[in-house]
């Protein structure tokens, strides 16, 4: 599905990330949500690797990246510690500077990146997402029903891990077949492969290690970074689902951009086709999009 792209898997110190890699130019680095892995860019990345140097990756705890221990307050799987995942990699891969894009999960560890590595990241983009700590402090019954991941998988051990690893064909099929996404986006391979993760034990652990982060940690480190002004210092491009619910959901404050710029000073963005999958429905316009706001001024290459 990715043509002449390369995989490997990088050893970062605290974990083994999977990877697959193509092109030349600037450093991109692309990053999957729930229930998918590095998958989910087959039909964006090999349409970016003619001007950037694609770095597609699986997260720890997803796909065929590690799953370290965790403990009990979570702190492995904290975006905070799968960022910094991440700009070991890039470091190993030999690119001090890079962008980044990230959606749904990948998209809350990309701009905690852009927040920890300020030095590191050139353009952030997150797709269909608002900060982790906005969700929750508005949460209400509409999060609860229509994006269950988020208080299902929250929930202490073992439950949550009970039922994504003996559901998972069920999970994928109603994930990949709700948010407003629809289901002929999906390849059978790609909906067992998403499947196959959820079903192994370890993985499944560490993915809701990553809910349960997301729901203490991850917020606390938002409130902590809002108390203390720190900002997002980067250009960011916010894309949300045109069918999706973050336009109906933030109407009151402006819509998904009005929050993103209580974070950031250069912020643009706007709705794509498709559901919350959208990248996977409107690869050809996910990536032209991409394409048009990522070039950056430096255009540094590898070294």
């Amino acid at each position: 599905m990715f043509g002449d792209f390369e995989s490997a898997e990088v050893d970062t110190g605290a974990a083994r990330i999977f990877i697959r890699t193509a092109g030349s130019g600037p450093a991109l680095l692309l990053l999957h949500g729930f229930p998918e892995t590095h998958l989910m860019w087959r039909d964006v990345a090999p349409k970016l690797a003619d001007r950037f140097s694609v770095v597609c990756a699986d997260l720890r705890g997803y796909g065929k990246s590690s799953c370290p221990p965790s403990d009990p307050d979570h702190a492995p799987y904290a975006k905070r510690a799968m960022a910094a995942d991440l700009a070991a990699l890039m470091t190993k891969l030999g690119f001090q500077r890079f962008m980044v894009a990230g959606h749904d999960r990948g998209g809350r560890v990309a701009y905690r990146l852009a927040l920890d590595r300020p030095d590191r990241v050139e353009k952030l983009a997150v797709l269909d997402i608002v900060p982790t700590a906005d969700a929750w402090d508005r949460a209400d019954a509409r999060l609860a029903l229509g994006y269950w991941p988020w208080s299902l998988l929250a929930q202490p051990a073992p439950l949550p891990e009970a039922i994504m690893a003996t559901a998972a064909d069920a999970i994928v099929d109603n994930a990949l077949g709700s948010w407003g996404s629809s289901p002929a986006a999906f390849p059978a391979e790609v909906r067992q492969a998403y499947a196959e993760v959820l079903r192994d034990p370890v993985h499944a652990h560490a993915i809701c290690e990553e809910y349960r982060a997301a729901a203490t940690l991850d917020r606390e480190h938002d409130h902590a970074d809002r108390a203390a002004g720190r900002r997002i210092t980067c250009p960011v491009l916010a894309l949300w689902s045109g069918q999706g619910a973050l336009a109906e959901w933030y109407v009151r404050e402006g819509g998904p951009l009005a929050l993103w710029r209580e974070w950031a000073d250069d912020v643009s963005g706007g709705a794509m086709p498709g559901g919350h999958f959208f990248p996977e429905e409107a690869a050809a316009e996910t990536a032209a999009t991409l394409s048009d706001f990522l070039p950056p001024a430096t255009g540094r290459r590898p070294g």
